[in-house]
């Protein structure tokens, strides 16, 4: 016998795991059958030897996972099988089994956790760390509010971006809670889909139980041991009479102790500018009905009552609950007006999300990426030339009218553009083609990035999405295609999605599907002025062509995120079922009117950022996340947060600006804050100075509350019952004063508001706060111009009839605007000026 050597004795251990598998093979024969077995050696080259003999080749792994259970042990393949054919799934011969892959993972779960599931929970992936942060930290404050008070029902925001997984994550918190009941109201029907799906399909919730409308079932005769969770949209919920009285057509709603409330997709009142702006250019009726899809109608009264009336969610919503929880992915309303405070609220915003996506790359550079199917966003864009400027500008800056550009009459085959021929230029602009450009290009040596013309950019413009002002120019633009002359657009397959004939809501989406197909052998262009622009996902989309003016950030964001959605391709090969290829890591955002868009992304910036002790903070981590490329005509350059700033600031005017001050946002007006007023007799003295506060009538304030108060009681008699005539017409007018006046007192506290900007152009002192510029150096000039003294206004202030986030964000807006405009001509306002003073705070000027 041979004497072992060194090499034998110290040799290495086995890295050998036992492993399960299932490939499927693509023929008549195989149809519905996996092959389940097991390995020690490679998968890949276990199944490829296999079936070398039989020379098969059109085969797909679709399992590749370990074979051991949570507590150390084995299991084998023929338990898997046994377990499949418990569950009734019959073993074909062999090995072969009739089953899904899903029916597979769910016998795998359940080998590993000693647990039997009822469906299919085969999911058992654990939560992401933000998912995990958004559980813990939500579930403290519960904790801690009821800690204080056993009767309160505490609420909290999740500012989550789309793709946060906020279904998932939402049932997960419901199971910390303990919570059995839980129910779900949206003012997005169309997102039914997901909250059924995690919930049957994740190990755990096994044992959860799903119902809504459609599904049938009735919550009230479940046992109280067994978790239900109850999906409703908000009209099925809340259905409302002809008067605006919700009915109490659902009574067994509140019949039970819900554990925890969820309102999805709840925007606090920006639902209604949101839907009007996106479908304003579709044909009126059909704008409706796509805004009906979009949002429900019956929102309004309930932001009325929430925000104005300062109600409670249980004045409009017949429940009981312990808790409830809002979703939202642009809570712009509610982050600016205090709505939520700070501790009330988890945000997961795009930067997070990219930021995550970095690190885990950097971390873990050979571990699968969570994040990495999710692309990283590109602002890049363009002025025009003067020739086209000429024709469609406005305003004081000579912004690009995208709008009056693009104008179009007629429909379907005999639209036209206004201005044909400069449209047809800017087609040729961004292939790259447009003469004078060209000329200019052989001077300086350079070629810009123009988007159909460079080859970085062409292969991300395989799939497009056109976002132009309404259904003529939809048209319009396919026509111009045809056009024998743009011979390079005719290998574009281009999806006029405008208009009644195209479809209403998700109707819309099957031709953009059919002619994307896979989206690698096709090229196409989609034509919109508002369809598929919220709540669908064509992975292919890789970049956006904004073409229309859009007012407000939340809408040109919720558009633009449209082509953010991954693109990838699990088990790219067919034979590793855990590997992704990443197709779409970057998409683009192209836009025309560069002033409008660098204000709409510093709006945004700061928007999900109300709090940042500095505006430019909250801007520059978005741009380090959402590169901008800026091209002036004769060079594209990429531009920081600051110029992105100065950009959006001197593109507008000191009248524009001054409207900061006009904001409905900057006062508060509900009942809470009125009460507050009403209660300080020095508070009650200080409005009653105001102004034309007196024009308003005796006891205004005293009359609103009242009014409301009395609105409430017939909304709370109509829950119960049907009202008389009598308690409708009251109910109108009661309603109709109380809003009337609410209205006035709005207007001159507004109206007082905005003489408090004359004291910015009263002094030098640029790092003192305009607040001490008052108190302290002028506090006589404040009480002429005002009416109120210092003290007055700082009372009004503490009692949160002014908001100060927001006249922070107009100082600085000013502040910004100003020495842009002064740079511009060569003037160095305030030369080694280091900070800005705002209204009550001071910020770092870089």
């Amino acid at each position: 016998m041979r004497k072992p050597t060194i090499n034998d004795i110290l040799a290495a251990k086995p890295e050998a795991r036992p492993r399960i598998y299932a490939y499927s093979i693509e023929d008549d024969a195989h149809a519905g059958l996996l092959k389940v077995g097991q390995t020690t050696r490679d998968v890949k080259r276990r199944v490829a030897e296999q079936l070398k003999t039989a020379a098969i080749k059109n085969y797909r792994i679709e399992i590749d996972e370990p074979a051991e259970r949570e507590d150390g042990s084995i299991f084998s393949d023929h338990e898997v099988r046994a377990a499949l054919a418990r569950k009734g799934f019959l073993n074909s011969e062999l090995e072969w089994v009739h089953c899904k892959v899903s029916d597979v993972k769910t016998v795998l779960t359940e080998l590993r956790t000693g647990k039997r599931f009822s469906g299919s929970h085969h999911q058992t992936f654990p939560m992401r760390r933000e998912q995990a942060e958004a559980v813990d930290i939500t579930y403290s404050y519960f904790m801690s509010r009821w800690s204080e008070d056993t009767q309160a029902v505490p609420r909290f925001l999740w500012n989550a971006k789309m793709r946060f997984g906020k279904t998932f994550t939402t049932y997960q918190l419901a199971k910390k809670l303990g919570a059995k009941r839980v129910l779900v109201a949206t003012f997005k029907p169309a997102v039914a889909d997901a909250w059924q799906t995690d919930l049957e399909s994740h190990a755990d919730f096994d044992g959860w139980q799903y119902l809504s409308k459609s599904s049938g079932g009735d919550p009230t005769q479940i046992p109280l041991s067994k978790p239900v969770v109850y999906f409703g949209s908000f009209q099925d919920l809340l259905g409302r009479d002809s008067a605006g009285n919700i009915k109490p057509k659902n009574e067994w709603i509140h019949q039970i102790n819900w554990d925890l409330v969820v309102f999805d997709e709840y925007h606090f009142g920006a639902w209604r500018e949101t839907a009007k702006e996106l479908f304003e250019g579709e044909e009126e009726a059909v704008a409706k009905k796509e805004a009906k899809l979009e949002y429900n109608s019956g929102l309004g009264g309930v932001n009325e009552d929430l925000n104005i009336l300062s109600n409670k969610e249980t004045e409009f919503l017949p429940i009981t609950t312990r808790a409830y929880l809002y979703l939202s992915g642009t809570p712009f309303k509610a982050l600016a007006t205090g709505e939520f405070i700070e501790e009330q609220i988890f945000n997961w915003t795009y930067t997070d999300e990219q930021r995550a996506k970095a690190e885990f790359a950097a971390n873990h550079p050979d571990k699968w990426n969570p994040y990495g199917a999710l692309p990283q966003m590109r602002l890049l864009t363009y002025k025009m030339p003067d020739e086209l400027l000429a024709i469609a500008s406005e305003g004081e800056f000579e912004e690009f009218d995208l709008n009056e550009f693009f104008s179009a009459t007629g429909n379907g085959k005999d639209a036209v553009f206004k201005h044909k021929t400069y449209v047809q230029k800017w087609l040729d602009i961004i292939r790259g083609n447009y003469a004078p450009q060209s000329i200019e290009s052989l001077k300086t040596r350079t070629r810009p990035p123009f988007p159909y013309s460079d080859v970085r950019l062409l292969p991300h413009l395989q799939h497009s999405f056109w976002f132009l002002p309404n259904v003529s120019a939809c048209h319009a633009m396919a026509n111009l295609f045809t056009e024998k002359h743009n011979v390079f657009w005719h290998d574009y397959k281009v999806i006029v999605s405008a208009g009644a004939s195209a479809g209403i809501g998700l109707d819309a989406l099957p031709p953009v599907r059919q002619a994307v197909g896979s989206g690698f052998d096709t090229k196409t262009i989609t034509l919109s002025c508002g369809k598929l622009t919220t709540g669908v996902t064509v992975a292919q989309w890789s970049s956006i062509l904004m073409l229309r003016n859009l007012k407000s950030p939340e809408t040109y964001f919720q558009a633009a995120f449209r082509v953010q959605s991954p693109w990838s391709i699990k088990n790219p090969d067919g034979d590793a079922p855990n590997e992704e290829e990443v197709l779409k890591p970057i998409c683009f955002v192209f836009d025309f009117a560069p002033t409008r868009a660098l204000r709409q992304l510093s709006e945004y910036g700061i928007g999900l950022s109300p709090g940042a002790a500095n505006p430019e903070d909250a801007v520059r981590e978005l741009v380090s996340f959402l590169p901008v490329l800026a091209y002036d005509g004769a060079n594209m350059t990429q531009i920081d947060a600051g110029g992105i700033l100065d950009i959006a600031m001197a593109g507008t005017s000191g009248t524009l600006l001054a409207r900061k001050w006009e904001s409905a946002l900057l006062v508060n007006v509900d009942n809470d804050t009125l009460r507050r007023v009403l209660d300080d007799p020095k508070a009650m003295a200080a409005v009653e100075r105001i102004e034309g506060w007196r024009s308003l009538g005796d006891n205004v304030i005293e009359t609103i509350i009242n009014k409301s108060d009395k609105v409430k009681e017939l909304k709370d008699k109509a829950k119960d019952r049907e009202l008389s005539t009598k308690d409708k017409k009251q109910l109108s007018a009661e309603e109709k004063e109380y809003r009337t006046k609410r209205k006035l007192v709005q207007e001159k506290l507004i109206k007082f508001a905005t003489r408090i900007p004359a004291f910015m152009y009263l002094t030098d002192f640029r790092e003192n706060t305009l607040k001490d510029v008052i108190t302290k150096l002028e506090p006589d000039l404040f009480l002429a111009v005002t009416g109120l003294t210092v003290a007055d206004f700082d009372l009004l202030v503490g009692l949160r009839v002014f908001n100060t986030e927001r006249m922070n964000e107009a100082v600085f807006a000013f502040r910004r605007y100003e020495d842009a405009s002064l740079r511009y001509t060569g003037i160095e306002s305030h030369e080694g000026l280091t900070h800005y003073g705002l209204y009550d705070t001071v910020v770092a000027r870089e």
